[in-house]
C-alpha cells in the first residue's frame, strides 16, 4: 500500500512538474487578416473593392488590365482581406484565417511544446507563423505592435464608419477535435451557440482569449453540400454600427442585393450579401437588439472606435 502511494505522489510531482514547464501563451488578439481564393480576379476586384468599398488593393494603384497574382484589400487600417486565383475550386475558399499576437517567437515555441506543426520562419525576424487546425483550416497568427491590439481590444479597429473583420466561420465536422485546439490549446472561449431549433446547437461562436472576434464552427454540414451551402457556411462577417444604413449605402452604389435584413439567432440585425464564387460576407451589428436564442452571450462584444 505504502508503495503504491508513493507512486502515485511522484506521479503528481512529475505531472505538476511538466505542467510547470509549459510557456506561457502569448496574448491571442482579433483578426488581422482573412485570406480567400477566387475563381475570377476580376470580379473578386470588382466585389471587394466597389460592391463593399474596401480601401483600393494597393497592387493595383497602376489599373487592373495587368492584374496581379493576388490583391491586398484593407477593410479598416488594420485588418485585411486577400483574395489570389485558385488553380482548382477548392470546397473552402477560406485559405487561411490570421490573427494578431504580441509575440510570435513565443508562441511558435509554445506550438512546438504541444507538438504541434509549425510553418518555418522565412528569416529570424518574420513575424508571422500558420499552423494547421485538426480539420485541415489553416489558421495564422502575426505579430503587431502593441499598440494595435490595445486599440482593437479597447474600441474596436478603425474610425466608426469603417466596418470590422468580426467573425469567419468554417466547416466543422468533429466539435470535440476543433475544441481541444481552440479552446485547451489557444484559450478561446464560448461567445454563443445557437442553431435553427433552440434544443439544437448548430453553431459555435470561439471567442479569441484577448479580443473580441472569433471563429464560428459552422456543424451538421452534409458532406455531399452543393457549391451554394459551401460558400454559406465558410464566411466572414463585417461588424457595422447599423445594418439598415450599411444597406443603403450599398443599394446607393448601385449593389443588387438578393437578401434583406433580418435579425439572427443571436438576436443581432444582419444582411447577407455574397462574393462571385458564392461565398457569403456578412454584414452584422455588433450587439443584439433582442434576447438570442439557446444560449446567453458570455463575453464582450464587438464594437467601432468612437
Amino acid at each position: 500500500m505504502k508503495r503504491s502511494f508513493f507512486a502515485f505522489v511522484i506521479f503528481l510531482a512529475a505531472a505538476a512538474a511538466s505542467a510547470g514547464d509549459a510557456p506561457k501563451r502569448p496574448r491571442i488578439y482579433d483578426i488581422a487578416q482573412v485570406q480567400f481564393v477566387v475563381s475570377d480576379l476580376r470580379a473578386a476586384d470588382d466585389f471587394y473593392g466597389k460592391v463593399l468599398a474596401l480601401i483600393k488593393p494597393t497592387n493595383c494603384e497602376a489599373g487592373c488590365d495587368k492584374l496581379e497574382p493576388s490583391r491586398l484589400f484593407s477593410v479598416n487600417g488594420l485588418q485585411m482581406l486577400s483574395v489570389s486565383p485558385a488553380p482548382h475550386a477548392p470546397a473552402n475558399r477560406i485559405e487561411e484565417i490570421t490573427f494578431a499576437t504580441d509575440d510570435v517567437p513565443a508562441l511558435r515555441r509554445y506550438f512546438v511544446f504541444y507538438k504541434i506543426q509549425v510553418s518555418k520562419p522565412h528569416s529570424p525576424a518574420d513575424t508571422d507563423l500558420t499552423v494547421t487546425d485538426p480539420e485541415g483550416h489553416r489558421i495564422g497568427f502575426r505579430q503587431w505592435p502593441k499598440s494595435l491590439p490595445e486599440l482593437m481590444t479597447s474600441s474596436g479597429s478603425g474610425p466608426s464608419s469603417l466596418p470590422i473583420l468580426i467573425h469567419a466561420g468554417i466547416i466543422v465536422h468533429d466539435r470535440s477535435a476543433e475544441d481541444r485546439f481552440y479552446q485547451d490549446i489557444l484559450g478561446f472561449h464560448m461567445y454563443w451557440h445557437g442553431g435553427m431549433k433552440d434544443d439544437q446547437t448548430d453553431w459555435v461562436d470561439m471567442q479569441v482569449p484577448d479580443g473580441t472576434s472569433w471563429i464560428e464552427y459552422m456543424l451538421h454540414v452534409p458532406a455531399n453540400a452543393d457549391h451554394h451551402t459551401l460558400g454559406v457556411m465558410n464566411h466572414i462577417a463585417l461588424g457595422v454600427p447599423d445594418v439598415h444604413t450599411a444597406q443603403k449605402q450599398l443599394l446607393e452604389r448601385g449593389v443588387k442585393l438578393t437578401e434583406e435584413p433580418k435579425v439572427g439567432r443571436d438576436g443581432k440585425w444582419q444582411l447577407n450579401l455574397y462574393d462571385p464564387d458564392d461565398t457569403r460576407v456578412e454584414f452584422m451589428e455588433f450587439k443584439p437588439v433582442q434576447e438570442p436564442c439557446c444560449s446567453e452571450f458570455n463575453g464582450p462584444h464587438p464594437g467601432p472606435h468612437p
